[in-house]
């Protein structure tokens, strides 16, 4: 079996959140989904579990933080073009997130982010395939 991955984040309002992200081009998985969390759909093998604050808190003796006031974690996603990129944070920002930083263009690798409604980091990326070594 593949190992799949799961990311753990917190929310303060559940809908709000499903909201933002459907307006990203993501889906959820309704199997994994009632009032507390749900199973947010990256790719095949990985997950965002995007969990009420308070249900977040029932897994950990320990603070939970304010993702809007410091960072603990950077999630970075790959995208198939610089377009590609530009219209992923395009839609976040449309959908309420902001963008903290400047794209990145390295020539072989680009590169922008979002934060989406929590504070939450997420960077997006594009690597030229010509300029990967195999």
């Amino acid at each position: 079996m593949d190992t799949k991955i799961f990311v753990n984040l917190p929310v303060k309002d559940l809908e709000k959140s499903v909201n933002f992200f459907r307006k990203l081009g993501f889906y959820f998985n309704p199997q994994f989904t009632d009032e507390k969390g749900t199973c947010m759909v990256i790719g095949e093998d990985i997950f965002v579990m995007l969990l009420v604050e308070e249900y977040f808190k029932t897994f950990t003796k320990k603070q939970v933080y304010d993702a809007t006031k410091g960072t603990e974690v950077i999630l970075a996603l790959s995208a198939e073009s610089r377009e590609r990129v530009d219209e992923i944070v395009q839609k976040a920002t449309d959908a309420g997130g902001t963008t903290p930083n400047h794209k990145q263009d390295l020539g072989f690798m680009y590169g922008w982010g979002f934060e989406d409604l929590d504070g939450h980091m997420w960077e997006v990326i594009y690597m030229d395939p010509s300029e990967i070594e195999n």
